[in-house]
């Protein structure tokens, strides 16, 4: 099983050794380390690891609490190890080869890049902000989407991390036309402590959300007219 591990930890010399050495001896493969934040003294990285499927994750868990001054915000199954910002470019410049398709290339991919569970276009009405319109119409969504589908409350639009009332985790980025916006999920586990996307993973999306807008142009105005779906809005 492949897991994601997200730590706070001192950011000083052997720290994140010791967090590594703590892995290992729980049973750990360490497959990448990511660094998110160096700010204050403190780090946050992700561990993508290879976890053995029959042992407990609270024995993790145990491990890194008992290291001091490191705290664990976040464990999570990945579908696969995170990857780097060349894929971005990768992921656009396949938006910009086949734009009649670049919004389905997009919401397909972005959670792979995340570690995310699923993702979905939807256009928000105008008047859905007062209150007076109907639900956000969904456009596309990926293949790992529930159905029926519960979005968070998106509005205002503006990209930033989000929880709705079952845990599930969310990055929201509007795409700044259409009142297209791109919702990206965690699922919460009972399991495991999924963490909130972090301000980076927000800014990530935020920044492919804003070059997709440029390179699709006029084919999102066209989002609204193909729904496959209408959104159940999760209550606040």
């Amino acid at each position: 099983m492949l897991l994601r591990v997200r730590v706070t930890l001192p950011d000083r010399p052997g720290a994140l050794g010791q967090v590594a050495r703590t892995l290992g001896v729980a049973g750990a493969d360490i497959v990448q380390v990511v660094v998110l934040e160096r700010l204050g003294g403190r780090a946050v990285d992700d561990f993508t690891v290879v976890w053995p499927g029959a042992s407990r994750v609270e024995r993790l868990l145990a491990g890194l609490a008992a290291i001091p001054g490191v705290q664990v915000d976040g464990v999570w199954r990945a579908i696969g190890a995170p990857v780097s910002g060349g894929h971005d470019a990768e992921l656009l410049a396949q938006v910009a080869a086949n734009p009649a398709d670049g919004l389905a290339t997009l919401v397909d991919a972005v959670p792979g890049l995340l570690a995310a569970d699923w993702a979905a276009a939807a256009v928000v009405p105008a008047d859905w902000a007062a209150r007076s319109g109907g639900e956000p119409t969904v456009t596309y969504a990926s293949w790992r989407a529930p159905s029926p589908l519960r979005l968070p409350e998106v509005t205002p639009l503006r990209a930033r991390p989000l929880t709705g009332s079952d845990g599930t985790r969310y990055a929201v980025a509007p795409f700044g036309r259409a009142g297209l916006v791109l919702v990206v999920a965690r699922t919460d586990d009972e399991e495991l402590p999924t963490p909130a996307f972090h301000v980076i993973e927000v800014d990530r999306v935020a920044q492919l959300v804003r070059a997709a807008a440029v390179i699709l142009g006029d084919h999102l105005d066209r989002a609204e007219t193909s729904p496959i779906a209408h959104a159940v809005i999760e209550p606040s």
